[in-house]
């Protein structure tokens, strides 16, 4: 799918990975960027700055993902692409309150059906349409410092890929976005995880190319770090060596965040 002319939304869009792909599909040429997020000041910014349209949206309530849909559809006749970013993080692992998990569990995973519900009816209306998921590389291998996170983008990824499935041959076509490191203000510089993702980072606009390229040649699985189709492959063709690697990475993190605060 090429971009221009083509009415896009996206979650998320104030910031980060989000406003990267509002302004990337602006520059390409979209005939309208809705940016939706919950702090709508940054959606005013982004939108103001690529003559885009702002709309609050907190995508864990699924009145209010309908809503912006069906505000889109009124005011603009159709929704091309519908870009489900908005997602958040939270470190742990079985520590983590129940109130925690059903925040990861709503907004990583809930939004992208709340979305899909109220949106692919009107895609087969008018046609098609393009829905792409943010997920992570957690999605497809997992996240050693936040069981929540590596549980929830595994589920989103499920989820893309079971859209894609049941609607590709309607004219709805999917992508999921499975990146390391991205230099937004979900890395954290104290945690010794986000400190390795760093030695791997690239910026939100690299992401956003990697999205334009992948619509226009219509993949599924969009990687923007090449090293997680390697890592990938290893794990699907020996789980268990794959997961021994893993404990060995997190050891080895572990003992050097240890020295660093002994230090």
């Amino acid at each position: 799918m090429e971009p221009v002319n083509k009415v896009v939304v996206v979650t998320g869009g104030g910031k980060g990975i989000g406003a990267a792909l509002c302004r990337r599909f602006a520059a390409e040429g979209a005939a309208t960027v809705v940016v939706a997020d919950i702090d709508i000041a940054t959606a005013q910014d982004v939108a103001a700055e690529i003559g885009g349209i702002a709309v609050a949206c907190d995508v864990a309530d699924e009145a209010e993902v309908k809503s912006l849909i069906d505000t889109v559809v009124d005011s603009c006749g159709r929704i091309d692409v519908f870009i489900s970013n908005a997602g958040i993080t939270v470190k742990g692992g079985l520590e983590c309150s129940n109130e925690d998990w059903q925040r990861m569990w709503d907004v990583n995973v809930m939004s992208r059906l709340f979305a899909a519900r109220a949106v692919v009816p009107q895609m087969l209306k008018q046609g098609g349409g393009y829905l792409v998921h943010t997920a992570s590389a957690a999605g497809v291998l997992t996240e050693i410092g936040s069981a929540s996170y590596s549980v929830t983008k595994h589920a989103d990824v499920a989820l893309a890929e079971w859209l894609s499935v049941r609607y590709g041959r309607q004219g709805i076509d999917v992508s999921c976005i499975c990146p390391l490191g991205v230099a937004t203000d979900m890395l954290d510089e104290e945690d010794p995880i986000h400190r390795y993702l760093h030695l791997h980072v690239i910026t939100p606009d690299e992401v956003a190319e990697c999205v334009v390229r992948a619509m226009r040649e219509k993949y599924f699985l969009i990687l923007p770090h090449p090293d997680v189709a390697d890592f990938f492959a290893m794990k699907t063709n020996d789980h268990d060596q794959w997961i021994r690697g893993m404990q060995r990475l997190r050891q080895k993190l572990t003992r050097a965040e240890a020295r660093r605060e002994a230090a």
